[in-house]
C-alpha cells in the first residue's frame, strides 16, 4: 500500500495534485468534483488587484454622492453598499460555502501587482475561513523608468504587507522574469511565505498579419512547457525556505512524478482538467500510485528530490542552455 499523502505550507494533503486557479474552480459544484476525483487541495479561481479597487473606488463614489452629507450618515452608505451584490462578496461567499462542503484545503487567490488599496480584503479572505492565500505576482519587466532591483521590490513590499495583515499561510505564486531568479526565489523563500510556485504561465500575445487584430494563442499548456518549471525546480530544491509547487505544463501522471523526483512538494494542475476533465486528477493519481509501486517506493518522501540538482547523477544538466549535442553536427 503506497501513501501519497503530503505536507504542503504546513497543510495535510490527501495526495500532492492540487488543482490550480482556473475557471474551473470558481463553482461549488465542481469544486466538489475535485474533492471526489482525489486532489489534495484546490485554488480558487483568482480575484484581480484590479477588481478590488475598482470595487473600492465604486464605494467611494457612492458615499459622495452629495456634497451636504454629514459625516454621520456616511455608516448609512456604507451600509446600502454593502448590501449591493459586488463580484468581492461573491468570492468570499465561494470560500465559506467551500469550506463548509469541502473536507480538503480551500487556497485563495489574488492576482497583485502592488501592495496598495486591497490589503483589507486578505482579512475578509482570512476571515471567509480560506485555508491559505496565494499571490499570484508577476512584474512583467517592461517598464524603463524602473530599475531591476525596484522591480523586484515589488515583490517583497507586497508579501511583507500581506503577512502583518493575516495569520493563514501565504504562498506566491511568480514568472521566470529575472536577471538573478535563483537568487531572487531564494530570498523570497526568507520572508516568512511558506510556499513558491514556479511558475505561473504568462499571458500569451500574438496577433495576425491580415488583420492585425490581437489574438491570444495557445492558451492551455503543453507536455513541453514542463522544462523551464522542472528545471528550476530541481536547482531550488534544499535551497530554499519554504515549500516549492510546481505548475505550468503537467498533463498527465508522468510530468507529476517527474516534479516530485525534481524536489517539489506538489504540483498544481489545470489544463490537463481541461483537456481530460476534472474526473481526470484520478487517473494522474492511479499513474502515480503504480510507477510508485513499480519502483518499490511507500511514500512521496522516500524519491522527492531524487532528481534535483543536488542529489541527481548529472548535476550539470540543469546548468546547460546550448543545444551542443543535439546541434552539433548539423
Amino acid at each position: 500500500m503506497v501513501d501519497i499523502s503530503a505536507d504542503y505550507m504546513g497543510l495535510k494533503l490527501r495526495s500532492p495534485l492540487v488543482a490550480s486557479s482556473s475557471g474551473l474552480t470558481t463553482h461549488l459544484k465542481d469544486l466538489k468534483k475535485f474533492e471526489e476525483s482525489g486532489v489534495g487541495a484546490i485554488i480558487l479561481k483568482s480575484i484581480f488587484e484590479e477588481e478590488i479597487i475598482h470595487y473600492a473606488q465604486e464605494s467611494l463614489t457612492r458615499m459622495s454622492v452629495s456634497p451636504s452629507i454629514y459625516p454621520e450618515a456616511l455608516d448609512y452608505f456604507e451600509l446600502e453598499y454593502e448590501q449591493i451584490k459586488d463580484p468581492l462578496s461573491d468570492y468570499l461567499n465561494l470560500i465559506s460555502s467551500a469550506k463548509k462542503e469541502l473536507t480538503i484545503p480551500v487556497i485563495a487567490s489574488i492576482n497583485c501587482i502592488t501592495a496598495e488599496g486591497w490589503l483589507n480584503y486578505a482579512q475578509k479572505i482570512e476571515q471567509a475561513g480560506a485555508d491559505a492565500l496565494e499571490l499570484n505576482l508577476f512584474i512583467l519587466p517592461s517598464d524603463f523608468t524602473r530599475t531591476s532591483q525596484e522591480s523586484e521590490a515589488i515583490y517583497f513590499d507586497i508579501v511583507s504587507k500581506v503577512l502583518e495583515k493575516i495569520t493563514i499561510p501565504v504562498s506566491l505564486k511568480i514568472g521566470y522574469y529575472s536577471a538573478a531568479l535563483g537568487l531572487l526565489i531564494q530570498k523570497l523563500s526568507e520572508t516568512g511565505v511558506k510556499g513558491i510556485t514556479l511558475f505561473n504561465r504568462m499571458y500569451a500575445i500574438d496577433f495576425t498579419t491580415d488583420t492585425m487584430e490581437f489574438t491570444t494563442p495557445n492558451v492551455l499548456s503543453t507536455p513541453s512547457d514542463i522544462s523551464t518549471s522542472l528545471r528550476w525546480i530541481a536547482i531550488m530544491a534544499n535551497r530554499v525556505k519554504c515549500d516549492l509547487a510546481a505548475s505550468t505544463g503537467v498533463l498527465n501522471g508522468d510530468a507529476m512524478v517527474k516534479q516530485l523526483l525534481a524536489g517539489a512538494k506538489v504540483v498544481t494542475a489545470a489544463s490537463a482538467f481541461y483537456l481530460h476533465g476534472i474526473p481526470y486528477a484520478q487517473d494522474m493519481l492511479n499513474d502515480l500510485k503504480r510507477w510508485m509501486v513499480a519502483n518499490d517506493y511507500t511514500s512521496l518522501d522516500a524519491f522527492r528530490g531524487k532528481m534535483s540538482k543536488d542529489r541527481t547523477y548529472n548535476p550539470a544538466a540543469f546548468e546547460r542552455v546550448q543545444f551542443m549535442k543535439y546541434f552539433k553536427d548539423r
